[in-house]
This record gives C-alpha cells, sequence and structure tokens, in this order.
C-alpha cells in the first residue's frame, strides 16, 4: 500500500481533464492529452533507455478515457480512440510539473563565506563533489583549495563532473605576460569583468583557473553575479535593460589562425523573460554598428550597466593562492583581475567545460545519495 497522500481514491473525467482525488484529500486535474502523452507502458516508453517510442504528433487533438479506473497502485486509463489501455502509478500522477526556480543571484556580501571545497574532498566523489557542484550551479561560481601544483591538474577537475571543452586555445592554456600577446590577458595589464569567448556561438559556459604561481604584487581576480546585476538594471532603468536585451552588438577575435565573430544582444532572455545570459567584453566588442538615434541613448545604458559590474556592491576580489582553483558559470558570473607586475611570478592554467555536463552528473549523485529527495527537486 502506498504512503498516506499516494493512494488515489476516485478518478472523474472532466471535459479535457481526469480529475484524481487522494486520501489525504488533495486533488490532482490532469489533462488527457498530457497523460496519453505520457503513457509509461513499453509500447509508448522504451524501458531500457527511458525514450519516448510515441509520437506526440500522432496523437488525435482531443483524446479521450472511455474508462478510469483506480486502485492502490494508481490509474488505468483506457482510450477511446484506439483502445489502448494506460497505467499509471501513483507516484507519477501525484507529482506536479514545476519550473526550476532562478539560481540565487548575490551581491558582495557573499564575500563573507564564499562557497568553497577540498580537492582532495570533492576527488573521493559522493556528498562532497555533490555539494560543490551544486554550489556550482546555484551561485554561478565556487572556489577548490589544495588542486595538485601539476601541469594539467585544472583538467582533472573537470573530468570529476564532464569533459574538457577545446578551442583555438587548446585543450588548456597558461595565462601568463608573453612579450607578444595575441590577448590582453596574456599581458600584465588589469582586466575588467567579462565573458570569456564573448565572440563565439555559444560561449563556453563553464571556465576553470588554476593557479601554479602567485608571488606577483598584484592579480587579484574578481568576479560579479551579471544576473543579479542585470536585474538591478531592469528594476532601476527599464528602458535601458529592455535596449541592451534587444539590440545586438558585434564581438570578434583574431589571431594569425583564427577570426572569429558574433552579433549578440548583451541580455538574453529566456522564454519568461528571466535572464538567461550576459555576453560583456570591452575588450572584444567591435565599434558599435547602430542607427544614429540608438547612438546616445545605447552608449547610455552600455556605460550604466557597465558600472554597476565594478560597483563595490555587486564585485567580489579575492587573491589565488598556489592550488587555488575557481570555476564560474560564463553565462551568469563574470570574471575580471587586477593589474599585477612584472616582479615574481604569476602563472595561472585555464580550460573551459560544459555546464550541462556538470548539471548531469550533479543530478546522477543527487539521486545516488537521495533518490526520493532528487525525484521531488527535479533537475
Amino acid at each position: 500500500m502506498p504512503p498516506r497522500g499516494l493512494h488515489p481514491r476516485n478518478a472523474t473525467v472532466e471535459g479535457s481533464k481526469i480529475v484524481i482525488e487522494w486520501d489525504d484529500e488533495e486533488q490532482s486535474r490532469l489533462h488527457a492529452i498530457w497523460l496519453r502523452d505520457n503513457c509509461p507502458c513499453p509500447e509508448c516508453f522504451h524501458a531500457g533507455t527511458g525514450e519516448r517510442i510515441l509520437d506526440t504528433a500522432s496523437l488525435p487533438d482531443a483524446p479521450r478515457p472511455s474508462s478510469v479506473r483506480v486502485d492502490d497502485n494508481g490509474v488505468e486509463i483506457v482510450w477511446t480512440h484506439d483502445g489502448h489501455v494506460s497505467r499509471y502509478p501513483a507516484a507519477l500522477l501525484r507529482a506536479r510539473p514545476r519550473l526550476r526556480p532562478s539560481r540565487t543571484r548575490w551581491r558582495a556580501g557573499i564575500r563573507e563565506r564564499l562557497p568553497g571545497a577540498q580537492y582532495q574532498d570533492i576527488a573521493a566523489g559522493g556528498v562532497a563533489l555533490c555539494d560543490w557542484l551544486a554550489a556550482v550551479d546555484e551561485y554561478g561560481f565556487a572556489l577548490l583549495h589544495g588542486v595538485p601544483l601539476e601541469p594539467g591538474a585544472v583538467t582533472r577537475v573537470v573530468e570529476l563532473f564532464g569533459y574538457v571543452r577545446e578551442t583555438n586555445f587548446g585543450r588548456l592554456f597558461d595565462v601568463t605576460s608573453v612579450v607578444n600577446p595575441t590577448n590582453l590577458a596574456y599581458t600584465g595589464l588589469a582586466l575588467g569583468p567579462h565573458t570569456d569567448n564573448a565572440y563565439r556561438e555559444p560561449p563556453p559556459t563553464l571556465q576553470l583557473l588554476h593557479c601554479l604561481a602567485s608571488s606577483a604584487n598584484g592579480g587579484d581576480n574578481t568576479l560579479v553575479d551579471a544576473f543579479a546585476v542585470a536585474e538591478a538594471l531592469r528594476v532601476a532603468a527599464p528602458a535601458k535593460f529592455e535596449l541592451l536585451a534587444r539590440q545586438p552588438v558585434l564581438f570578434t577575435y583574431r589571431d594569425a589562425e583564427a577570426k572569429i565573430a558574433h552579433r549578440a544582444p548583451l541580455i538574453a532572455l529566456d522564454a519568461r523573460g528571466e535572464v538567461a545570459q550576459v555576453r560583456y567584453s570591452t575588450r572584444a566588442a567591435a565599434p558599435f554598428e547602430l542607427p544614429d538615434e540608438l547612438v546616445e541613448p545605447y552608449y547610455d545604458a552600455y556605460q550604466a550597466f557597465g558600472r554597476m559590474l565594478v560597483s563595490p556592491e555587486f564585485q567580489i576580489m579575492f587573491k589565488l593562492a598556489p592550488g587555488d582553483l575557481f570555476i564560474v558559470d560564463n553565462w551568469r558570473v563574470l570574471h575580471g583581475r587586477t593589474g599585477y607586475t612584472s616582479e615574481g611570478a604569476r602563472h595561472i592554467q585555464g580550460c573551459y567545460a560544459d555546464i550541462d555536463a556538470l548539471r548531469s552528473k550533479l543530478a546522477v549523485l543527487r539521486d545516488q545519495i537521495d533518490p526520493q529527495a532528487a525525484r521531488q527537486s527535479g533537475p
């Protein structure tokens, strides 16, 4: 017998919906088309892979049940149009479809307790790795301490949850000062908050930076939650926000072997109107090509956003020690650094990865640690 709240007492048809009454007095009102489309039988879903066999387009526009019957385990529906029998377990029917809530947006106060972990702990997998990946997913960044001081160790961190995304910069890249730099990152100059590879489509979703040496003066790292800044701009100056979300601009990169360009708005919104991506890089921005009437309004909005990104209200700063690493959601958290001198050494190794792999590993770990909680929280 299922626990209280998972035992259906009655089911009736009301128009295009099936109304299920539960033993804890709750009700579920589910559309018939949704139920038919999600029949869990082996004819409709492959039992081994979990992939859908049923083609939704093959269903009638308004499927109707010829009979509905409940028992201790769930609900059985026989469909009028083809006589198909669908048996739904109570847990599937009681689960309410839900959208993943927005991740926690943060401001400078997060500096009091930066999300982080020890490498030796997460390398063992399990709860420690799960918690660290969850922090990255929730806040868009996390630190890692005690990473081995070995070239290439940054890629081994990626392999704990996914795969390195290789670009024209290679599988990994070294951030040090060089004589003839192809990128300002390879100088000692300060770098403002930016999206890495803003000229790509899509830009890498994760970036990891691992400190191998840090005796130079300066070179402190900066982070800012661009989603929090964008939402603050939307509240304070909605017309400026709308212009940055509507008007595309060009980002470019070129060296002897690569010429890459992409045009996109600074702020991208999802179907719900929430900020889904910020693409900001003053170094990679090409001269703006704007209609005459938008030149001054766009610069006004662009400067307002840029000033907010470096505001002490939003930006945090920290210095990596040898063995420290940080990871950022490159679509959300902009990173930068202060300038540093040529005296001493500063050597950072970095690489890119994909956030879908991180979220996949996180979901698998959650299911292993607490399957019931994982099902309730969703992806």
